[in-house]
């Protein structure tokens, strides 16, 4: 006997591959598990996303303790940007390689391994040299060390985040998008405050006359948050979801896969590109320009002091958003945040000479820290989790890696970019302003990609996903017989059988 289900055009298609009941499975919100079971799994794997936030944000303090150490050798050198911004190159490098490994081999040891190679390069970057003690030998390992560990950090994303995504749809519905968010971005965000929270303790410890050693303990604390998780990592399984849709024990039907999602992939790369062109490259630097409002007599604590409150700016917009992702859906949530960043940021361009001095610091600190944390609320938040969920189980990794690795090749473009519109401003005001000016026309142009182009996420989107690709693989011809793992197979072979003997 055949079972009969509706497609998305009504009419009824007769094929027994499209019962969920039997052949997708049980709905993963009723699997017999404790709420713990359901959440632990979410929070293992994007928790780790902390490391890149502490990692990633660190290095721009450091860059700033470097160039007081070494003015000459270091400030006037490429190595200040190549220190920064390398582990960006490293980053792609371990998204693409881990998106792959993820959908064809393992969600779990793919995770595992970029966590340990985190663990890995943070301790060696705190241990930087040079050959008998040179200072570019210093510069050069430090910057080989950081791209390694932009593969660790690369790991996060496609392995994390998407096993992260795939865990939370065995929670209550209403309140996926949350949990995916407050263990994914909001993970990232905290990251970046204790970024600059630490780096102003260690310099009040050790004073600036110690440097040389704030710098390398700011480096080395990044190996305790991958430390922190790798017992719950090793003792996680593969997401259900992911046991029922790999194509990892067959050939991937890449020229249909392409034609289904090519479209959309390229509208999430291009906001994710453009979110963190700007995201990543403020952050970087911007302890370097609260440096030059503040004033050469400043003292450097004081400076990482107001970074660190900038950098909390970040935390409210993360979590609210969490909420409004739920609420409103992701798509008019990262329209609103961005398209709100944008008039902020066009607001902030207008009045820099005023907010841009000593006197009015903490103007310039309220209205920046209202700038970002528009931009968490917006794209922040709901960027990766539109990558996450708008594509199929099957490919998701590499769906994700791809659009992740265009953010990340953003966030490289800024990190050059941003220092040549300063460079080639006419005075220092507009050394200032261009940014914000470059940066708030990109978000009203993201605005209008996420409201024109994007696609409705609903708390289900990632099951209707898996048999949306079902339908259209099934309607060329391919035999979606062959999805899922090899237990998983002979499960839902066994099931269907079973019930078509009682029918």
């Amino acid at each position: 006997m055949k079972w009969s289900m509706r497609n998305d055009k009504n009419e009824i298609d007769n094929s027994p591959a499209r019962d969920g009941s039997l052949v997708h499975g049980v709905p993963l919100e009723n699997l017999e598990k404790s709420r713990w079971e359901r959440s632990w799994p979410t929070i293992a794997c994007g928790a780790g996303l902390f490391s890149d936030g502490y990692l990633q944000g660190v290095i721009g303090s450091v860059n700033t303790m470097l160039d007081t150490i070494y003015p000459t050798q270091y400030a006037k050198s490429a190595a200040s940007r190549n220190v920064a911004s390398i582990a960006f190159a490293g980053t792609v490098v371990g998204q693409l390689f881990f998106g792959y490994t993820s959908d064809h081999y393992s969600r779990k040891w793919s995770l595992l391994v970029s966590t340990l190679i985190l663990m890995l390069f943070a301790a060696l970057c705190a241990g930087s040299y040079g050959y008998h003690g040179s200072i570019g030998g210093l510069f050069a390992s430090l910057t080989a060390f950081r791209f390694l560990l932009g593969i660790g950090i690369g790991g996060e994303y496609p392995a994390g985040s998407v096993a992260c995504a795939e865990s939370t749809g065995e929670l209550k519905s209403g309140h996926r998008n949350r949990w995916f968010i407050m263990f994914t971005n909001v993970q990232i965000d905290a990251g970046f405050v204790v970024a600059a929270l630490v780096p102003m303790i260690l310099v009040l410890i050790f004073s600036t006359n110690h440097l040389r050693a704030a710098w390398r303990v700011a480096l080395g604390l990044g190996v305790i948050p991958p430390l922190s998780l790798l017992y719950l990592r090793i003792k996680l399984k593969e997401p259900e979801e992911f046991n029922r849709e790999t194509m990892k024990n067959t050939k991937v039907p890449w020229i249909l896969v392409m034609k289904f999602y090519w479209f959309r992939l390229a509208v999430v790369s291009l906001i994710w590109f453009i979110y963190d062109f700007s995201s990543y490259s403020f952050s970087i630097y911007s302890s370097a320009w609260l440096a030059i409002i503040l004033g050469p007599t400043a003292p450097l604590w004081k400076t990482f002091g107001w970074n660190t409150i900038i950098e909390l700016f970040y935390i409210p917009g993360a979590v609210i958003g969490a909420f409004v992702s739920d609420w409103i859906g992701p798509r008019y949530a990262l329209t609103i945040g961005v398209a709100a960043q944008g008039i902020v940021g066009f607001i902030m361009t207008a009045a820099y000479s005023k907010l841009a001095t000593p006197e009015n610091v903490a103007g310039f600190v309220v209205v920046y820290g209202i700038f970002l944390s528009l931009g968490e609320l917006g794209p922040g938040d709901n960027i990766g989790l539109v990558a996450a969920k708008t594509s199929a189980t099957a490919i998701r990794g590499q769906y994700y890696a791809i659009a992740a690795a265009m953010g990340k090749i953003g966030a490289f473009v800024g990190t050059y970019v941003f220092p040549i519109i300063q460079a080639n401003a006419p005075n220092a005001t507009r050394s200032g302003q261009d940014p914000f000016f470059v940066s708030s026309s990109l978000c009203i142009f993201s605005a209008c990609l996420a409201l024109f182009l994007l696609p409705h996420i609903g708390q289900d989107t990632i099951t209707a996903e898996d048999l949306k690709l079902r339908d259209y693989l099934e309607r060329n011809g391919w035999d979606t017989r062959q999805m899922g793992s090899k237990q998983y197979q002979m499960e839902s072979t066994t099931s269907v059988d079973t019930k078509t003997d009682k029918v």
